[in-house]
């Protein structure tokens, strides 16, 4: 194989293994965590840490791609030491530990700017997509999923009256893409709803990821929940 000047092409090295920091005060939770991804050929636990102070500090030294944070932890809780991490610099993804599937704790890991949340129980073969899909950037809480905690642990009244004042200042199109998002759509899904190249979609979700302050397209969603956008 040859490129346009005659010399051969170069092919692409191998990617980069998704760097992952494991968080929790229990050591045998991280012990089994790391056993289980360390299988995966394309990722990379790079450290542990045992609590929310040291998670942090972790983060800053060894820049993750992805933090697997715990959220009850002695000291810095799982929550503060989220908020710290996607406050960061080019933050690293925040995916949250929970025991329990319908967790005031987890919605509130979300708002702070987690991209999503796992059980602890969670299968083995589950975790390791879950950890390739939330590196990437998507939002690893199903529709479902979102539309139950959200029902469980609504946001206060000052929350969604700060997210109606910001969809306020939508165009129509945008608050059109913000509600695809809280309907749990793809970027493909909301090209096809509205009619838009899946470019353009990517251009639309950056925009108002930004025009929102938001973090990812699971704050986002939940904005949009709170603006009532999405019917619970």
């Amino acid at each position: 194989m040859t490129g346009a000047s005659g010399a051969p092409a170069r092919r692409p090295g191998p990617r980069r293994p998704i760097r992952v920091l494991l968080v929790d005060d229990e050591r045998m939770v991280c012990a089994h965590l790391r056993a289980i991804l360390s299988r995966a050929g394309d990722i990379e636990v790079v450290g542990e840490a045992y609590d929310g102070a040291e998670a942090v500090e972790a983060a800053v030294v060894l820049a993750p791609d992805l933090v697997l944070m715990d959220i009850r932890m002695p000291g810095v809780d799982g929550l503060a030491a989220t908020e710290r991490v996607c406050a960061l610099p080019d933050p690293p993804k925040v995916i949250v530990l929970t025991t329990f599937d319908l967790d005031e704790y987890a919605v509130r890991a979300l708002r702070g700017g987690a991209a999503g949340f796992l059980l602890k129980d969670t299968d083995p073969d589950d975790l390791v997509d879950i950890v390739r899909v939330g590196a990437e950037g998507h939002a690893v809480v199903s529709h479902e999923l979102t539309r139950r905690l959200f029902g469980a642990f609504p946001a206060a009244e000052p929350a969604r009256h700060q997210a109606r004042d910001l969809v306020g200042g939508l165009t129509e199109r945008e608050r059109e893409v913000l509600t695809c998002l809280g309907e749990g759509l793809s970027n493909a899904q909301i090209g096809g709803r509205l009619f838009l190249s899946e470019t353009t979609v990517k251009g639309y979700v950056s925009r108002l990821l930004g025009k929102l302050g938001c973090a990812n397209r699971t704050q986002a969603a939940l904005l949009a929940y709170d603006a009532g956008l999405v019917t619970r």
